[in-house]
């Protein structure tokens, strides 16, 4: 008698061992996908940031009461804007320093008044590991907010500018700077750390006070 050919249970096994390679590719590209997807990479490289918001928030009080730390991880380095020559810039060329990015134009009236507080914050802080980074807002040229901040007395800040208002616009796709004067504590990971709406008094002691614990340093006596 002819033995019958087993053939039954192999495709059976065949069927599983494809089924767990094509659990184990889903898997593998369930992993790809939201991998770059921002929310667990933009954890991972702002842990620094993150901790200097714990930092600084026993510190948001006074002045800078409004200082909001911030609570999720949002990367920040692929806003741009233009420099003191016209030269692209992005918070990436700010990379190992902590920035004050603060958002302002002529025709905002907190805006005006809180540039010399700036100005003189640079003057006291501004280092190779810090610095104000005052973007202004105008449409058109150079000339009405550079003549404001000559009239002004403002010669610390650099000039920074954006008449196309794209960085406000990706701000607000981040759910960031509803209005003007936004100003943004950024890490040297170009992350944030904490936001403040409207003006502050940027060159008080409460104000140097919460960005040197942001920076791990003793504040100022």
């Amino acid at each position: 008698m002819t033995k019958p050919t087993d053939t039954g249970p192999r495709p059976k096994r065949g069927l599983v061992a494809a089924g767990l390679a094509g659990a184990v590719a889903a898997a593998a590209a369930v992993y790809v996908i939201a991998g770059p997807d921002g929310n667990i990479a933009t954890a991972q490289s702002c842990t620094a940031e993150m901790a200097a918001a714990e930092a600084a928030k026993p510190f948001a009080t006074g002045e800078v009461a409004a200082f909001l730390p911030a609570q999720n991880a949002l990367g920040l380095n692929e806003l741009t804007f233009k420099g003191p020559d016209g030269e692209a810039v992005s918070v990436t060329d700010f990379e190992g320093r902590t920035v004050l990015l603060n958002l302002w134009a002529t025709w905002c009236a907190p805006c005006r008044k809180e540039m010399p507080a700036l100005d003189q914050l640079e003057a006291e802080l501004g280092s190779s590991d810090f610095e104000v980074v005052a973007v202004n807002l105008d449409r058109g040229g150079p000339e009405k907010p550079l003549a404001f901040l000559e009239e002004i007395g403002v010669n610390r800040l650099a000039y920074y500018h954006d008449s196309s208002n794209g960085l406000l616009k990706d701000l607000r796709t981040k759910a960031r700077a509803t209005g003007l004067p936004t100003t943004i504590l950024i890490g040297p990971s170009g992350c944030e750390v904490g936001t403040m709406y409207g003006p502050a008094e940027w060159a008080s002691d409460d104000a140097k006070a919460l960005i040197n614990a942001a920076m791990g340093t003793r504040p100022n006596a």
